[in-house]
């Protein structure tokens, strides 16, 4: 409904209240905005791919490190014939490039085939599916892994980026691909083994009061040495199956109820013994006798990966000493590039120092002079090998026993009950107690520790340690107070305290944080390499080597980069970076002759 009130000319009086503005002025001529050619749809022909990577690119340094492989070597490894296979080193190089990117799974590189542009350089746009890459990492690289990781520390020494000399060897545990709850403990196996060997001869007894002419027979053939358990029980099987089978068929023939009756009931008795062998005794048997192969020396494995052991591991967010699946890696480092490396199934690394550096004395790697690490070594079995023959010294050692840091306190020095602290007569061959009592020689002994190897030690034992206001202190014993000298080991604990304490070794062996652990770091922290992809001894000794090369590549990268002041962060201020493209420019006008026509463009960028 319309106000009467407002009509014409009051609105226009009203209008003609308002203030007066002026009009904006118009531009005398109208600016288009203007945008750079873009195209999606547009065909892209890259002539030259290499041109688009920086000079210092981390795949530049992985295509020179496989290209120096030879052909012959890679070949080697090819039966011929059949459909043609790709180039082995394309495939190194895609494969080392992808783990260098964090990436460790064969679907991501052969994602990165597909999108990634030096990736695509090092493929030369082939694009391999993932399970080619899986069968070629797991199956083609375990032959050629070592010589590989040869070559390439080869070229490294010959770029004097490193020399061998110092060899900064620790290990570090590393997470197998298994599941932590799948766990089989020796000790729990030995025990049900007994147990299943108590309820054997529980059976056996029950055939042996069955029928006393069996069981006789039985008794003689049944568990006779350690060991034969399967095949006695097998034997015994037969018989009872044998006899089982006599009266089925006595049942058979037999017309009298009554007795055939008795004839089943008889036969009952023989089967539930017969059951229980077939079904459990002998199924158990075998199970238990090859969990105990697969243990080997090792005191659990895990049913996923069989080969993995149950360590307890740094990385444990639960804070409760949560062990699991993994290996334990033995790794030597020089100016932080991996020298050589060897995968254990020890969690110790004491154990697995001799085996770590007979496996590299049997490389044509050269020896270092001189090998640094840590009190977790420091043993009298790793000694004497370093040491080795008068005629053939192996290498020089850094390496402090565990007490030695210890041996530096006031505390220790005062405390009464260490020998070591101790007046000892060379010519009596003896000590002198704190209570001034003599600690005389007694009797040589021999130990073997757990790797089989044998020490020997000279037991001392004083005189006499009754009412001696000190034996508190000294010892806990019921007795006299016993000395346990260990010669040798005394011997080249003094050889490797003599060491540290020079000034020039001592700052060798400064380093050792600074050179190994911070690969560790590297790896596990900024490459987020903490677990495996890949199962089995074989096949986790080939996936860390391929993370190995690709640390070292990325160490040779980053060295270039900075000797030749190519900073990310500071770019050049002056210089050209050309890259050439040819465009075609498609038509969907199919009604066209050609199709599509060409056209070129140059552009320069310059940066």
């Amino acid at each position: 409904m319309s106000n009467p009130m407002i009509t014409t000319e009051n609105y226009n009086t009203q209008m003609t209240l308002l203030p007066e503005t002026d009009e904006k002025k118009k531009p005398k001529r109208q600016l288009a905005p203007t945008f750079k050619p873009y195209d999606n749809r547009q065909i892209h022909a890259i002539f030259d791919m290499e041109a688009l990577l920086p000079e210092h690119h981390v795949a530049r340094v992985v295509d020179e490190m496989v290209e120096a492989v030879p052909d012959e070597q890679l070949f080697s490894y090819y039966k011929g014939g059949g459909r043609s296979s790709f180039h082995p080193k394309m495939m190194l190089k895609i494969i080392l490039f992808g783990y260098s990117q964090k990436v460790y799974s064969c679907r991501g590189i052969e994602k990165l085939t597909t999108e990634n542009i030096p990736a695509m350089w090092l493929a030369a746009m082939q694009q391999p599916d993932y399970r080619t890459i899986n069968g070629f990492r797991g199956e083609r690289m375990k032959a050629m892994m070592d010589e590989l990781f040869e070559a390439m520390i080869h070229k490294l020494i010959e770029e004097n980026y490193i020399t061998m000399e110092n060899y900064f060897l620790d290990g570090t545990k590393i997470e197998a691909n298994a599941n932590k709850y799948s766990f089989v403990w020796k000790k729990s196996t030995s025990k049900f083994e007994a147990k299943l060997k108590e309820k054997i001869q529980e059976v056996l007894q029950h055939i042996h009061e069955l029928t006393q002419a069996e069981a006789e027979t039985v008794q003689k053939e049944i568990l006779p040495n350690e060991g034969m358990e399967e095949y006695h029980l097998e034997t015994i099987a037969q018989e009872l199956e044998e006899k089982v089978e006599a009266l089925t068929e006595e049942i058979e023939r037999e017309s009298d109820s009554t007795v055939r009756k008795e004839k089943r009931q008889e036969r009952s008795k023989w089967k539930k013994p017969l059951k229980l062998i077939r079904e459990n005794f002998l199924p158990r048997l075998a199970k238990y006798k090859e969990q105990n192969e697969i243990f080997g020396d090792r005191n659990s494995y895990s049913k996923t990966d069989k080969d993995a052991t149950f360590m307890r591991m740094k990385e444990d967010h639960m804070k409760n000493g949560q062990l699991k699946p993994g290996y334990n890696v033995q790794m030597g480092t020089e100016n932080q590039f991996i020298l050589f490396y060897t995968i254990h199934q020890r969690p110790t690394d004491t154990r697995c120092f001799i085996p770590h550096m007979e496996k590299l004395a049997s490389t044509s790697l050269p020896m270092p002079k001189t090998v640094i690490a840590d009190a977790g070594y420091g043993s009298e079995e790793n000694y004497v090998y370093a040491v080795g023959d008068e005629k053939e010294p192996r290498f020089d050692f850094l390496i402090p026993y565990g007490i030695y840091l210890q041996e530096q306190t006031r505390k220790f020095k005062k405390d009464i009950k260490n020998a070591k602290n101790w007046t000892y007569l060379e010519q009596d061959d003896c000590f002198i107690c704190p209570n001034g009592r003599k600690v005389t020689f007694k009797k040589y002994q021999n130990k073997k520790n757990k790797s089989g190897y044998e020490q020997s030690f000279k037991i001392y034992e004083c005189e006499d340690c009754t009412d001696c206001p000190l034996k508190e202190q000294c010892t806990k014993a019921k007795g006299n107070r016993q000395v346990h000298w260990n010669t040798i080991f005394e011997e080249m604990k003094a050889k490797a305290k003599t060491a540290l304490e020079c000034e020039e070794k001592a700052a060798i062996y400064a380093r050792r944080k600074v050179e190994v652990e911070s690969v560790f770091g590297h790896i596990k922290g900024n490459r987020s390499f903490r677990r495996f992809s890949l199962r089995g001894l074989d096949k986790v000794h080939i996936e860390f080597g391929i993370v190995a090369l690709a640390h070292n590549i990325l160490k040779v990268a980053g060295i270039r980069q900075l000797l030749s002041g190519n900073n990310p962060k500071n770019r050049k201020e002056s210089g050209e970076n050309r890259i050439v493209f040819l465009h075609f420019l498609y038509f969907k006008d199919l009604s066209d002759s050609l199709f599509f026509r060409a056209v070129f463009r140059l552009t320069l960028h310059i940066s």
